[in-house]
């Protein structure tokens, strides 16, 4: 392993990898690069592997903090066959952030959401592996609460965050989009702008449109045989109580979180 700190942040959508990375980097004063594998992707041979060399050379530069974000796209598993180039680039590429990582002394974070696809080779070459998962109920009402502004937002009487938590299995980032919809749902409705809040009935209404999206994701992708269900918000409901019963989220915020990590970063570093 190289003297650099390098980190794997695994998780569902929307549960907070990319914020966590991004609270690090602003606690050590650093830049926080973030790299997607289409942005480095090209269309000539050999190119990307010379973009990814050339990442690290600018994380070097300036002292920055590297993210990739969906990095089992990037570090996916290398391929025994060659017969098609583009596998060979692809395990080129692999080869190269393997290499990089062996020299590089800055911090690296891999996040990814299908950490299966992950190589294993960078396993040894991962200081830590962090699980974020769907939060449970008692965070889910803090995540609601805290999207909203405490003097600007107007809020009606009716509007009651543990419901939601109750009622809705979600993440982090499926309730932002959820009070961006009910926001534009409340602000659309005939009336003084200044009498206008947002009621239950609009958060609600977001959330059940963002789950439903979800779900239709998720159906086309990895279950096209079967239909969305109220049984499956129930099987949601017990896997993430088995989730939350041996992992981390229960215990800590992403806040929590991301102060440790720095911690471990600054007393590593030191």
């Amino acid at each position: 392993m190289g003297t650099g700190l390098a980190f794997h942040f695994a998780g569902p959508p929307g549960t907070g990898k990319t914020i966590c990375a991004e609270a690090i980097a602003h606690a050590l004063g650093r830049r926080l690069l973030v790299v997607r594998y289409a942005e480095v992707e090209s269309m000539w041979m050999g190119e990307t592997p010379k973009n990814v060399a050339a990442l690290f050379q600018l994380a070097r530069d300036e002292n920055a903090v590297l993210l990739f974000d969906e990095a089992d796209a990037i570090a996916s598993r290398r391929s025994t066959s060659m017969e098609q180039g583009s596998l060979r680039e692809s395990n080129t590429v692999v080869n190269v952030l393997l290499t990089e990582l062996e020299s590089f002394r800055g911090i690296v974070i891999f996040a990814t959401n299908l950490a299966a696809n992950f190589d294993p080779a960078f396993e040894r070459r991962i200081r830590t592996h962090v699980l974020f998962e769907i939060p449970g109920v008692e965070e889910r009402k803090q995540i609601w609460r805290v999207q909203m502004h405490p003097s600007r937002t107007p809020l009606a009487d009716d509007v009651n965050f543990r419901t939601l938590a109750e009622t809705y299995v979600a993440t982090g980032g499926d309730i932002r989009n959820a009070v961006l919809n009910a926001a534009v749902a409340a602000a659309s409705e005939p009336g003084d702008d200044a009498s206008k809040a947002i009621h239950q009935r609009h958060l609600e209404g977001g959330i059940r449109d963002v789950v439903a999206g979800t779900r239709i994701m998720q159906q086309s992708l990895f279950h096209p045989d079967t239909s969305p269900t109220t049984t499956d918000s129930r099987a949601l409901e017990q896997i993430t109580t088995r989730m939350g019963s041996v992992g981390a989220w229960a215990a800590v915020s992403i806040a929590a979180l991301a102060v440790a990590l720095t911690a471990l970063i600054v007393a590593l570093l030191h």
